[in-house]
C-alpha cells in the first residue's frame, strides 16, 4: 500500500500534459503542440524567469521560497546561487541588473529586513536590466518568527507590486514584472505567500526568450547614489510611479468580474481569490494582480457603481488603506482577521457578518483533519541532539538561541533556549545580557548558541563586536554548531560545506576564522563524542571569561549518515530512560516477552548509528550491531 501511495504521489508531482490543439485556418487544419505541467508556485516563478530571458538569480534559503533557486539550478542559461545572506543575494542581483541583464533576488519575508539597506537605495536608480524581487510572505507563520506583510515594504521602497493567485499567474507575473521593470524603469516586487509557493496547478510552458544584456549605463549621476544624484532621484521615483499608476488603469493584470443584480463589490488579490470563488457569493469581484500602485481613477470608476465595497486580503489592510486614502468608502478588516490565512470558512464567516448572500448555505467541519499530534524534533542522528542534552544537564541556566534547526531546542524535552529573535541575533543579545548582569554584580554563566549557516549569514559582524570592550572576567560560552549545511531549509550549502564534501567550493574553517579575528580561546569538539563534549562544555561554562566551542558533526540527513545500527539488550537495561531522554526518534519503551517492566528499544530501520544513546547508557545495555550475528540480537520491535 505504501509503495502504491507513493507511486500515485510521484505521478501527480511529475505529471506533464501534452495537449494537441486543432487550429483551423485558411490553409486547413493544423496541429500544434502545447505543453502543460503541474508546477508549484515556486517552480512556476523559476520557469517564468527562465522563459523571460533571466540571466542572474540569487537567494538565501528561507521557507517558503527555497525551491525557486533550487529549480533555477536546472537551467544552464541562468547563473544562480545561494548567497551567504539576503543582502548579498540582493546585491548580486542588483549587479546583474546594472549590467543590463534581467535579474531576480528571492527570499522569505524577513530576509528583506536583511536586504533592506541596499534595496532602499537601489530603488532610487533607473533600471538597466529588468529586476524582480520575490518576497515569500507567510500568513499564519507556518515557518517564520513573525508575520510581516511585505506589501507595505514594497510601497515603502517605491516598488511596483504584483500578487499572483495561482501557478500560472506566478509564472506569467514573473515575466510581466521584468517587462514592466524595463518599460517604466522601476524595480518590481513579486509578492507570493507560503500556500501558493507550495500548492500545485497546471501551468502552460513556453520557450525561452533570449535577452542580451545592454552593458553598464555610464550615466554615473543616476547610479552613484550620493547627494547630487540621490536628490534628483526622489523626483524620478515619484514620476515613474505616476506612470505605473497610469498603466494600472487598464492593465489586464487586474480583472473585473461583474455579477448582475448585486450591489456589493469584493476587491481581492492572491490565492484568497480562489477561496472566494469557491463560495460563489452574490458579489461582483475586482481581482487585482498589480496591487501597487492602484489606479485611483479606475478604482473610483468601478467602486462608485456599488453600494458596498468589501476588501478581502490576508494580514494587514494594505489594499483597504490604499483605497481609503483615495476617499473610497470600503470595509475589510471589520469582517476578516488581521492574522493568519483566510480559508473558505474564514471568508464565509466574514461575508456572513457583512450580510452578503451566499446562495448555497455551506456547513463546515473542522478546518483541519484530526491527526495524531507530532511535535517537531531533531532528525534521527542529528549531531545537535547530544549538545542540547549536555546543556540541559549542565549548570547553564541562561541559553540564548538563534534561527536554525537548533531552534527546536527551545521546545520539550530540551527547553534550552531562553530567547530566539532573528538570524545572528544571539551574539549581540548575549553581550547585552552579560553587560547588564555585570553592572549588577551577577556572575551567572551565560551560553549562546549559533549555527554555521547563521554564523556566515550574519554572525561575523557580531563576533567582531564581541572583541569591543571585552572583559576577562565576564563568563560567556558561545557554541557554534557546525554541521556543514543550511539544514533547516533542505541542506543548501554554506561557507563551511566544502570541508564536509567535494561538491561545494567554499571551505572556510570556522575555528581558523575566529582565531584570525583575535579570539584567544577557541576549541573544537566532535558533537557525537558525548563524553568528550560533556567534559569540554563543563570546563568552558565554568571558565571565567569568553570562550568559544566549535561543535562539529555532519548533518545526518544531508550527508546520509548510516553506520551500523544499535540495539538494546533488555536483560541488561535498568529502565532508567537515560537514552529515551536524548529524544532520538528510533528510541521508545516497549514490553519484552518474559520481562515485567518496560525496557528501552531501538527501531533498527530508523537508527543511523550515531551511538549517542549507547554513550549515555550507564550500564552498557545498548550495543552496536556491527560485530554480532544478526540471529543473536535480543531485540523485539
Amino acid at each position: 500500500m505504501y509503495a502504491k501511495t507513493m507511486g500515485i504521489i510521484n505521478m501527480i508531482k511529475n505529471i506533464e500534459f501534452a495537449i494537441f490543439k486543432n487550429q483551423i485556418g485558411s490553409d486547413g487544419m493544423e496541429a500544434t503542440l502545447e505543453e502543460k505541467r503541474v508546477l508549484t508556485g515556486n517552480e512556476a516563478i523559476s520557469r517564468g524567469f527562465y522563459e523571460a530571458g533571466g540571466t542572474v538569480a540569487a537567494s538565501y534559503p528561507g521557507s517558503p521560497t527555497v525551491e525557486i533557486l533550487e529549480k533555477l539550478k536546472e537551467y544552464d542559461e541562468v547563473y544562480s546561487e545561494f548567497s551567504t545572506n539576503e543582502k548579498v543575494a540582493l546585491e548580486v542581483a542588483i549587479g546583474g541588473s546594472f549590467y543590463g541583464a534581467r535579474s531576480m533576488a528571492s527570499m522569505k519575508h524577513v530576509g528583506l529586513n536583511i536586504a533592506s539597506d541596499p534595496l532602499m537605495t537601489f530603488t532610487q536608480t533607473p533600471i538597466n536590466g529588468g529586476f524582480v524581487l520575490v518576497s515569500g510572505d507567510d500568513p499564519g507563520l507556518a515557518s517564520s518568527q513573525n508575520e510581516q506583510d511585505n506589501r507595505i515594504f514594497g510601497k515603502f521602497a517605491n516598488m511596483g507590486i504584483l500578487d499572483p493567485s495561482d501557478g500560472q499567474e506566478a509564472k506569467d507575473f514573473t515575466k510581466n514584472a521584468l517587462e514592466i521593470s524595463e518599460e517604466f524603469s522601476v524595480p518590481m516586487m513579486l509578492r507570493i505567500t507560503s500556500r501558493l509557493c507550495h500548492s500545485r496547478s497546471v501551468v502552460e510552458i513556453g520557450e525561452r526568450q533570449e535577452i542580451k544584456p545592454k552593458g553598464i549605463n555610464e550615466e554615473r549621476e543616476k547610479f552613484c547614489m550620493i547627494p547630487p544624484g540621490s536628490r534628483k532621484a526622489q523626483f524620478f521615483m515619484k514620476e515613474r510611479l505616476q506612470k505605473l499608476e497610469e498603466y494600472a488603469y487598464d492593465t489586464e493584470l487586474n480583472k473585473l468580474e461583474i455579477k448582475e443584480g448585486t450591489d456589493t463589490l469584493v476587491i481581492t488579490s492572491g490565492l484568497v481569490y480562489y477561496n472566494l470563488k469557491e463560495l460563489n457569493p452574490d458579489v461582483s469581484i475586482w481581482k487585482l494582480g498589480l496591487i501597487y500602485p492602484i489606479s485611483e481613477k479606475k478604482a473610483k470608476e468601478i467602486t462608485r457603481k456599488f453600494k458596498k465595497v468589501i476588501i478581502l486580503e490576508e494580514m494587514q489592510p494594505f489594499i483597504e488603506n490604499e483605497l481609503t486614502l483615495m476617499g473610497i468608502s470600503c470595509e475589510g478588516k471589520k469582517y476578516f482577521d488581521f492574522t493568519g490565512e483566510l480559508d473558505i470558512k474564514n471568508i464565509y464567516e466574514g461575508l456572513d457578518k457583512a450580510d452578503v448572500l451566499i446562495k448555497e448555505k455551506k456547513e463546515f467541519d473542522n478546518r483541519f483533519v484530526e491527526t495524531v499530534p507530532r511535535a517537531p524534533l531533531f532528525c534521527t542522528g542529528c549531531p545537535h541532539r547530544p549538545t542540547f542534552d549536555i546543556l540541559k544537564k549542565s549548570k547553564a541556566k541562561i541559553v540564548i538561541g538563534d534561527i536554525g534547526c537548533y531552534s527546536l531546542a527551545a521546545l520539550f524535552p530540551f527547553e534550552q533556549s531562553n530567547t530566539i529573535i532573528s538570524m545572528g541575533a544571539t551574539i549581540g543579545i548575549t553581550k547585552g545580557i552579560r553587560k547588564a548582569m555585570s553592572l549588577h554584580g551577577e556572575n551567572e554563566p551565560l551560553v549562546s548558541v549559533i549555527g554555521d549557516g547563521t554564523f556566515f549569514h550574519s554572525g561575523l559582524p557580531t563576533f567582531v563586536n564581541l572583541l569591543h570592550k571585552k572583559k576577562d572576567d565576564e563568563n560567556i560560552t558561545i557554541i557554534v554548531l557546525d554541521n556543514g549545511t543550511t539544514a533547516m531549509t533542505g541542506g543548501q550549502p554554506n561557507a563551511s560545506s566544502g570541508l564536509y564534501n567535494e561538491r561545494d567550493d567554499m571551505k572556510v574553517g570556522i575555528k581558523s576564522l575566529l582565531d584570525a579575528m583575535g579570539f584567544d580561546r577557541v576549541k573544537e569538539i566532535n558533537q557525537y563524542d558525548y563524553k568528550a563534549a560533556a567534559k569540554l562544555f563543563k570546563e568552558e561554562i565554568a571558565y571565567e571569561g569568553l570562550s568559544i566551542i566549535v561543535a562539529n558533526g555532519p548533518c545526518a540527513l544531508k550527508y546520509n549518515i548510516e553506520e551500523s545500527y544499535y540495539y538494546v539488550d533488555p536483560n541488561i537495561c535498568i529502565n532508567c530512560r537515560a537514552c529515551i531522554k536524548t529524544n532520538c526518534p528510533p528510541l521508545r519503551m516497549v514490553k519484552y516477552d518474559g520481562i515485567e517492566k518496560l525496557k528501552s528499544s531501538i527501531d533498527k530501520d530508523m537508527c543511523v548509528g550515531c551511538s549517542v544513546c549507547a554513550q549515555v547508557c550507564p550500564v552498557d545495555a545498548i550495543k552496536s550491531s556491527k560485530n554480532i550475528d544478526r540471529e543473536d540480537e535480543k531485540i523485539d520491535n
